[in-house]
C-alpha cells in the first residue's frame, strides 16, 4: 500500500489506496487466513499477507505500507505481509525481530486511538497520530511529500470517495497512479479500501480499480 487515510472520532475512518505492480497477482477481502481466524483482508497471492487487515469482532484494524531505509539480508528476509495480520488479530505492534523485514509503517487503529509504529531497517518508532486527518505515505507522515501536500487539505474537506475516482497518473502529487515502466511493465493504483470503526458497527467498502478501468 502507498496510501492510508486516518480519521480519528467516530467513526474511525481509515481508507488505504494500494499501489503495487499490476502483473503481482492478488485476491479481494475474505477471510483468507485460518491462524487469523475472523480477520478480513485482501490478499497477495504471491507472499500470502495483506496490506489492510480488519477484526471486525475487535473493532480494529491494521495497514501497511513499505518504508524507507536499510532492507533486510536476503538470506534471512521474510515477507512483511503477515504484520497487518497478526496487529489486527492480537492488537499489539511486532515482537518478532525486526531485522528480518524490509523497512515499514504499521499503522494499528482501534477505538482507543491510532498508532504508528515505523521501522527504517536500523531502529523502530511508535507514535500516536494526531486527532482529526492523517496521511500516512512510504516516508510515513511526511508533511513534504507532494502527495500529502496535494491532498491532505482535500481529504479534510471533501468527500473520500471522490478523490478516488480521479484519472491515473505518473505525477509525484497523484493519489491515483499509473506508470508505465521501461521494461514494459506497469506500477498502478489496484485498489482502494474504506474501514469504518464505531462501538457498535464495523464496516468495509473494496473498490478494485482494475475492474474499473477494464470497464
Amino acid at each position: 500500500m502507498c496510501t492510508l487515510i486516518v480519521r480519528t472520532g467516530r467513526p474511525l475512518t481509515l481508507m488505504g489506496v494500494r499501489d503495487e505492480f499490476a502483473d503481482r497477482p492478488w485476491e479481494g477481502p475474505g477471510e483468507h487466513w485460518p491462524d487469523y481466524p475472523g480477520v478480513i483482508g485482501g490478499r497477495d497471492l504471491k507472499a500470502g499477507g495483506t496490506w489492510l487487515a480488519v477484526n471486525p469482532a475487535a473493532r480494529r484494524a491494521a495497514a501497511l505500507l513499505n518504508g524507507r531505509g536499510l532492507a533486510a539480508r536476503e538470506t534471512t528476509k521474510v515477507s512483511r505481509g503477515d504484520l497487518a495480520l497478526r496487529a489486527a488479530y492480537t492488537g499489539l505492534p511486532p515482537d518478532a525481530d525486526l531485522g528480518r523485514y524490509d523497512p515499514f509503517h504499521l499503522v494499528l487503529a482501534d477505538l482507543s486511538g491510532v498508532r504508528l509504529l515505523s521501522w527504517d531497517g536500523v531502529r523502530p518508532s511508535i507514535s500516536k497520530l494526531p486527532e482529526g486527518v492523517s496521511m500516512v505515505v512510504n516516508t510515513g507522515l511526511d508533511p513534504g511529500s507532494e502527495r500529502v501536500a496535494a491532498y491532505l487539505p482535500r481529504f479534510r474537506g471533501q468527500d473520500w470517495r471522490e478523490l478516488i475516482t480521479a484519472e491515473p497518473s505518473d505525477d509525484p502529487g497523484a493519489l491515483i497512479v499509473r506508470h508505465e515502466l521501461p521494461d514494459g511493465r506497469v506500477f498502478a493504483s489496484l485498489s482502494v479500501m474504506e474501514v469504518s470503526l464505531a462501538p457498535g458497527e464495523v464496516t468495509y467498502d473494496f473498490t478494485d480499480l482494475t475492474d474499473e478501468r477494464d470497464g
